[in-house]
């Protein structure tokens, strides 16, 4: 549905963009990740035309947006993290603008609008000043205007910035329900939204894309040290001695102290090493209780601090 080849973007001396590829499939939620001026907003500007490249290629189901932008952005509805709202206009005003503008013949605007309304769970608002809406509805009157002209692309860039929990979650589900009938790109801060909904992730930094995977296979891919989660009942000298004895551990963190005469720990191994067995071993013929034993697996947060070795402002 997307192909992006070689993009490059130059504002004189910068190089906000640097030479970057890549494809989303039909109906795929990609999740945009980036530190603050990684390039994630400028790209994203790019793919839905409101900004030209310096150099490269992007085509929207085959149409190149340079050459004929005005049937490739009619594929493309456009959530930007702000979006341009009239607060003066009832909801149902705006959408049957924001149908106009997408070129929806007017004897189907009414039935576009009820559409766009129920699909974004707003109908209840259809009449209310938009000036007058919390922060959640804007958005999802925003969103209900990026659908107008049903677009086969959606770019949302930070949809849950400022929402609260529930608003987020709400939000996330109707991404998800979008999926089944529309490409999605999203960018956010929020690693754990990024996580829930995203098929793929794609990481960029300094105007250059890092990395590009499932969550699950980024995870793989650069996880160097497997982390056990440990609380043992004994003495901290003692306990934390033995465990040293087992060859595969790397190192041995004692996290916290919950439990009177037990130890929190964190021990790294090797790849791919599996050592509980020998730790209940060695637990086991000292007389040392195991309160608790838990793998860990790597949060897309730490697959982003790791890649990019920063952390985001």
């Amino acid at each position: 549905m997307i192909e992006v080849k070689n993009l490059t973007k130059r504002y004189g001396d910068h190089l906000a963009v640097d030479n970057t590829t890549f494809t989303v499939g039909d109906g795929e939620i990609v999740g945009f990740l980036g530190p603050n001026g990684a390039g994630k907003t400028t790209t994203m500007n790019m793919l839905t035309g409101y900004l030209s490249s310096t150099e490269g290629e992007i085509l929207i189901d085959g149409i190149d947006i340079l050459d004929d932008p005005v049937h490739a952005k009619m594929k493309i509805g456009y959530l930007p993290e702000v979006p341009p709202l009239y607060p003066e206009m009832t909801v149902r005003e705006y959408l049957d603008f924001a149908c106009a503008l997408k070129k929806v013949p007017s004897s189907e605007r009414k039935e576009a609008v009820e559409k766009l309304m129920k699909i974004t769970r707003i109908k209840e608002m259809q009449n209310r000043l938009i000036g007058n809406l919390s922060k959640g509805y804007k958005q999802r009157v925003g969103l209900a205007a990026a659908l107008a002209g049903d677009p086969d692309v959606l770019i949302l860039d930070e949809p849950t910035a400022g929402l609260d929990p529930k608003q987020i979650t709400e939000f996330r589900d109707l991404i998800r329900n979008l999926s089944k009938d529309h490409t999605i790109i999203l960018s956010s801060h929020i690693m754990q939204e990024i996580q829930a909904v995203c098929d793929k992730v794609i990481i960029i930094n300094h105007g250059r894309i890092i990395a590009t995977d499932t969550p699950e296979a980024l995870s793989q891919r650069i996880l160097r040290n497997n982390k056990l989660e440990l609380r043992i009942k004994g003495p901290r000298q003692e306990v934390v001695a033995g465990l040293k004895q087992i060859e595969e551990i790397t190192s041995i963190d004692i996290t916290r102290i919950r439990e009177e005469g037990s130890l929190d720990l964190m021990v790294e191994t090797k790849e791919e090493a599996d050592i509980r067995e020998k730790v209940f071993r060695f637990c086991s013929e000292n007389n040392y209780p195991i309160l608790q034993m838990s793998t860990t697996e790597m949060t897309l947060e730490d697959i982003f601090l790791q890649i990019t070795g920063e952390r985001e402002a």
